[in-house]
C-alpha cells in the first residue's frame, strides 16, 4: 500500500515537473498563430520580433530576416544579427572592418571603405564595456567618432624596427593599438590613415586594419583568417531609456508576471528578470519553480512543500534543526552543554563584551589603516625609496588626523583646484606653515603607479623653482600630498585670464619667468642625480608664489631616465597643444621634447595666445604652427601681445623669438638643449641692446643675421597638425588650478 502511494507521489511529481518544463520551453515566444521563433540559425525570443509574423513588445524590437541568400539572416540595417540574448541584454553583431593593403613604397594595392554604424533612435547602445576600437598594422593612424561631430579619439599602432613583432596574445602598441568606447554611443565611424605614408613598413606588415570588436576577439586568430572584412561588435538593450520605479511592486512596462525591474550595467535603462523562485522568459511572465523536485539545488531532510516563489521544510517529529540545512536528535547532554554555556555567557558577557569591543575596534582600526597602506602604494614607495637611498630626501608621513584638521575636515571652501585626478586644498598645519594638500580620486592600479612615481620624482628635486614637496599620508582611503603653498595661481591664468585687480604682467616679468622655468628644466635635464623629463610642460602646470616667481608643478606623468635614454612608449602622453610632433609620430621621448613643450610657453609669454586658437581655419589652429608661419612671413610684431610691444626693445623680443622657433623645431636634434635655452634667456635678461647681440653671436645660440631680417627656414609644423584630426590628451595626476 505505501508503495502504491509512494509511486503515485512521484507520478504527480513528474507531471508537474513536466508541465513547468513545457510551460518553460514556450515562454520565448509571444503568444499567437503562425509565431515565427528562427531566422537561419538565429532564435528570436520575445520581445524580439521577426517580419509581420511574429509580434514584438513594440517598433524597436522589430527585426528583419533576409532571404536574399540560401540561408535565411537575421539583420539590423547593414548589421547581421548572429545571438540574441535575453539574460544579457545583448546581442552579437557583424561589423565591417576598415582596411588598406601597401606595396614597399607606401603605393596602396586594395580599395579602401569607411565603415559606420548607426542604431538610429532604438534603446539600443554599442557597448562600451565589451567592445574596443583596434587598430592592426605597422604605420598605423585609427579614430573613431560620431558622424555628427560630437567626439573624435583614435590610436596610433607603429613598429619601430626590422625586429619588432606583433605580440598576438595582446594589443601592446607595437603593431597594434587599443581603446575603449565613450558611453551611449549610438552610431560610429571607423577611419583609417596611414602616418608616414606606409613608406618602409610593407616588409613588417603590409595591411593596415581599424575594426570595432568585442572581448571575444583574438589577434592571432583575425590575422590567420582569410575573411579579414569583418567582426563582431556587441550591442546592449533595454526596454526603455528610463529608471525603475521606486516602488518594487508597481506595474513595470515591458515586464510580465512575477518579475523583477533592474537597472542595466550600462547606466542607459531597465531590463526585466525572473523574481528569486521563478523561471522562464519575463518578458511574458515567468512561473513558479517547484523546490521539492530538486533535491541537489534545493536541499530539505524534512517535510518539503512548495509554496509560491519559495519552499518550506519542517524536521521531522523528533528532531530539531533547520530543515534546509540539516535536523538531528535531541540528546541530554546536548541540553545540559547548552544550559552551562549559556549561565556561563550570562556571568562573563558584560566584561567579555566589553573587551572584545575594544579589541576589535581597536584591531580594525589597524587592519584598515594598512589596507590603505598597502592600496595606496605605500609598499611601492617603501621599494622606491630604498632603491633610491641617497638621492631622495626623507618624505615625512603625516598622519590623517594632522591633514584633517589643516584642512578643516577638507572643508569645500578650502578648495584651490580641481583636476582630472583630484583636488587641491588649503591647510594650515599646527607649525604655522601654509600648505596645498592635493587629495587624489578613486585609486586603480594605474594612478596607484602614477601617484608613487610623482612621489619619488619631486622628492629627488631641490630646486628654488619646482613645488617643494613636503610629504605625503597613505592611510586614508585616498591618498594625500602635501606641497608648499603657492598663493598665485598659475602662468595660465595670468595671461589669459587677467582681471582688473591683478598684477600687469610686464615684459621684466615674462623674461623672468622663462629664465627660471627654462632654469629649472635644464637642471631637471642635466644637474639632478637622475635625468628626470617633465612630460607634460605647459603654462597651466607653471605656478607662481607670492614674489611672482616660477614654480614648475604637476610630475604625475614625469619619468626618471639613464643618461643617453629614451623613452618609447606605447601611449603617448601630454596636453595637446604643446606635444611634441616628432614624440607623437614615434612614441619616443626625449629631453628634445621637453624643449619643443617650453617653446610653446615661451610663444604664449610672447603673443598672449593660447596654444590651441579659436579660428576657422585649421592649419592656423596650432599657436606653435601659427607662430612659426608668422616669422617666415616677417609678420612677428603683428602677433606680439600688447604689453610686449610696448615695454620691450625690439632686440630682446627678435632674440627670445629666436629662441622659440628654434626650440619648435619639427626635428629633435636641431632644437637646444635645455641648458642652452637656460644660458641663452639667461644672456638676454642680464644684457640689453647690442651688447646681447654681440656676446650672443660669440657663442652661435641664435642666427641674429636672419633674425634682423626676419627670415627663418620652412617649417611642416602645420601640416602635421592637419594630418591629425583627433586629440590626445594628456592625464596628469591633477591639473593645476592653484
Amino acid at each position: 500500500m505505501i508503495n502504491k502511494v509512494a509511486k503515485k507521489m512521484w507520478m504527480l511529481r513528474l507531471m508537474l515537473l513536466l508541465s513547468s518544463l513545457a510551460a518553460a520551453s514556450s515562454s520565448n515566444v509571444k503568444p499567437g498563430s503562425g509565431c515565427q521563433e528562427k531566422c537561419g540559425h538565429v532564435t528570436v525570443p520575445y520581445p524580439f520580433g521577426i517580419d509581420n509574423s511574429m509580434r514584438a513588445m513594440n517598433k524597436n524590437f522589430f527585426l528583419n530576416c533576409s532571404r536574399r541568400d540560401s540561408l535565411p539572416k537575421l539583420v539590423i540595417g547593414d548589421l547581421e544579427v548572429f545571438n540574441l540574448s535575453i539574460e544579457n541584454g545583448s546581442m552579437i553583431a557583424s561589423f565591417f572592418t576598415a582596411h588598406r593593403c601597401y606595396d614597399g613604397l607606401g603605393n596602396r594595392t586594395s580599395d579602401y571603405n569607411e565603415p559606420y554604424v548607426k542604431l538610429g533612435s532604438r534603446p539600443w547602445r554599442l557597448s562600451d564595456t565589451r567592445n574596443k576600437l583596434t587598430a592592426i598594422g605597422c604605420d598605423t593612424s585609427a579614430y573613431m567618432g560620431d558622424p555628427d561631430g560630437s567626439f573624435w579619439t583614435g590610436c596610433i599602432s607603429m613598429c619601430t624596427n626590422e625586429s619588432a613583432k606583433l605580440n598576438e596574445s595582446s594589443c601592446s602598441g607595437i603593431g597594434c593599438c587599443q581603446i575603449l568606447l565613450p558611453k551611449s554611443l549610438k552610431s560610429l565611424n571607423l577611419t583609417l590613415r596611414s602616418v608616414n605614408d606606409h613608406e618602409d613598413m610593407g616588409r613588417f606588415m603590409p595591411c593596415d586594419y581599424a575594426l570595432l570588436a568585442d572581448e571575444t576577439f583574438n589577434i592571432a586568430e583575425f590575422l590567420a583568417s582569410e575573411d579579414k572584412s569583418s567582426s563582431n561588435v556587441t550591442i546592449e538593450w533595454v526596454v526603455k531609456e528610463k529608471k525603475c520605479p521606486d516602488d518594487p511592486n508597481s506595474k513595470v512596462y515591458g515586464c510580465g508576471d512575477n518579475t523583477a525591474c533592474y537597472y542595466s550595467e550600462n547606466g542607459q535603462g531597465y531590463r526585466c528578470r525572473c523574481k528569486p523562485g521563478f523561471q522562464g522568459n519575463p518578458y511574458l511572465g515567468c512561473v513558479d519553480i517547484d523546490e521539492c523536485l530538486d533535491e541537489e539545488e534545493y536541499l530539505c531532510e524534512g517535510n518539503c512543500k512548495n509554496t509560491i516563489g519559495s519552499y518550506t521544510c519542517d524536521c521531522p517529529v523528533g528532531m530539531y534543526g533547520v530543515g534546509k540545512v540539516g535536523c538531528r536528535g535531541f540528546r541530554i547532554i546536548t541540553i545540559i552543554a547548552s544550559c552551562v554555556v549559556v549561565l556561563g555567557l550570562l556571568f562573563l558577557l558584560p566584561i567579555g563584551l566589553w573587551r572584545w569591543y575594544k579589541f576589535i575596534k581597536r584591531r580594525r582600526k589597524i587592519k584598515r589603516k594598512q589596507e590603505f597602506f598597502k592600496r595606496n602604494g605605500g609598499l611601492l614607495l617603501r621599494q622606491e625609496l630604498s632603491s633610491n637611498e641617497g638621492n631622495i630626501e626623507k618624505t615625512k608621513l603625516f598622519t590623517s588626523k594632522d591633514l584633517e584638521k589643516a584642512t578643516d575636515n577638507y572643508n569645500v571652501s578650502r578648495i584651490l583646484g580641481q583636476g582630472g585626478q583630484g583636488t587641491v586644498f588649503k591647510g594650515m598645519l599646527t607649525d604655522g606653515r601654509i600648505v596645498a594638500v592635493k587629495k587624489s580620486k578613486s585609486v586603480h592600479e594605474s594612478n596607484v603607479e602614477q601617484f608613487i612615481n610623482e612621489v619619488v620624482i619631486l622628492s629627488q628635486i631641490n630646486h628654488r623653482n619646482v613645488v617643494k614637496l613636503l610629504g605625503c599620508c597613505l592611510e586614508t582611503e585616498v591618498p594625500l600630498l602635501v606641497y608648499e603653498f603657492i598663493p598665485n595661481g598659475s602662468l595660465y591664468q595670468y595671461i589669459h585670464e587677467q582681471t582688473e585687480d591683478q598684477l600687469p604682467i610686464t615684459w621684466e616679468m615674462r623674461l623672468r619667468i622663462a629664465v627660471e622655468v627654462s632654469g629649472a628644466l635644464s637642471y631637471l635635464h642635466s644637474a639632478a642625480s637622475i635625468p628626470i623629463y617633465h612630460r607634460d610642460i605647459k603654462s597651466a602646470n607653471i605656478l607662481l608664489d607670492n614674489k611672482y616667481r616660477a614654480k614648475i608643478s604637476d610630475f604625475g606623468t614625469s619619468s626618471s631616465m639613464a643618461v643617453d635614454q629614451t623613452h618609447l612608449t606605447t601611449q603617448v602622453k601630454g596636453t595637446f597643444g604643446y606635444l611634441d610632433p616628432e614624440y607623437f609620430r614615434s612614441s619616443q621621448f626625449t629631453e628634445k621634447s621637453d624643449v619643443y613643450s617650453f617653446g610653446v610657453v615661451l610663444v604664449e609669454l610672447l603673443t598672449g595666445q593660447k596654444p590651441i586658437r579659436l579660428v576657422e581655419t585649421e592649419e592656423n589652429r596650432s599657436l606653435a604652427a601659427y607662430f612659426l608661419q608668422v616669422i617666415n612671413e616677417n609678420r612677428l610684431f603683428e602677433v606680439l601681445d600688447a604689453e610686449v610691444l610696448r615695454e620691450a626693445k625690439k632686440e630682446e623680443v627678435i632674440t627670445v623669438a629666436m629662441v622659440a622657433k628654434r626650440s619648435l623645431n619639427l626635428n629633435g636634434k636641431k632644437r637646444p638643449t635645455m641648458k642652452e635655452v637656460a644660458l641663452e634667456l639667461a644672456g638676454i635678461r642680464a644684457s640689453i641692446g647690442d651688447s646681447v647681440l654681440q656676446q650672443c653671436e660669440e657663442i652661435d645660440f641664435v642666427d641674429y643675421d636672419n633674425a634682423r631680417n626676419f627670415k627663418t627656414g620652412s617649417s611642416s609644423t602645420g601640416s602635421f597638425f592637419n594630418s591629425v584630426t583627433f586629440s590626445v590628451d594628456g592625464d596628469p595626476l591633477l591639473s593645476n588650478k592653484w
